[in-house]
């Protein structure tokens, strides 16, 4: 079995790779693994094993427990941010919900967002935050996790660099990314959510992958 390990840098040469394409069907980021096989017969069969998210357990705004299973034959766009951010969480949200606006009527998709503020951001701060939004938090979950569970997810799984840093404006920082997953839970792209252009791509790349998983 050989694994092949890709790093943070994935998500940026991603950019690049989604901005000049028009692909029919796109491709899929993260760890993998070649595994090889033999079926009945005896014959050598190669297998590409994706690295995928795994299952979590956080709580959403309305202090309801959400794993993977509300996210069962979805595929969702996850972002990380904090409410009291004044730096880029209020433009990648701002950005985010005119996907949000495109998308809130199709039963295929959803929206996570990870808060990795562990202090303040309870699920009371977080329904506020979600009402002054003005979004239907059933499309779209705000999450609270404690410090190891949200980082971790962060880091190894949607590839995304998060830290508390006593030094930084607003006490943390993070990367703006919107990271699309798929109905299979693998990462088939991530986006500057900053970036009008790059959330303008992002909804071209959700209706290729909604009629590619048809």
């Amino acid at each position: 079995m050989k694994k092949i390990k890709s790093q943070l840098i994935i998500l940026v040469v991603s950019l690049f790779v989604i901005a000049c394409s028009d692909a029919k069907k796109l491709p899929i980021y993260g760890e993998r693994e070649v595994a090889i096989t033999k079926d009945k017969d005896g014959n050598q069969k190669i297998d590409t094993i994706y690295q995928t998210i795994p299952n979590f357990s956080f709580l959403n705004q309305d202090s309801t427990v959400i794993t993977q299973d509300a996210f069962k034959g979805k595929i969702y766009v996850a972002d990380f941010f904090f409410t009291s951010c004044t730096t880029i969480c209020p433009t990648m949200h701002r950005n985010l919900k005119t996907v949000y606006e495109d998308f809130k009527n199709n039963p295929d998709v959803m929206f996570i967002s990870h808060t990795i503020d562990f202090k303040y951001d309870k699920p009371s701060v977080l329904k506020k935050y979600a009402e002054k939004l003005g979004v239907n938090t059933n499309k779209w979950e705000f999450v609270y996790g404690n410090k190891e569970e949200i980082y971790s997810i962060a880091e190894k799984n949607y590839l995304t660099v998060v830290e508390e840093d006593s030094t930084a404006r607003d006490g943390y920082i993070h990367q703006g990314w919107l990271v699309l997953i798929d109905k299979q839970k693998r990462m088939r792209g991530a986006y500057d959510g900053t970036k009008t252009e790059q959330v303008e791509q992002l909804k071209k790349d959700m209706a290729t992958l909604l009629a590619e998983e048809k």
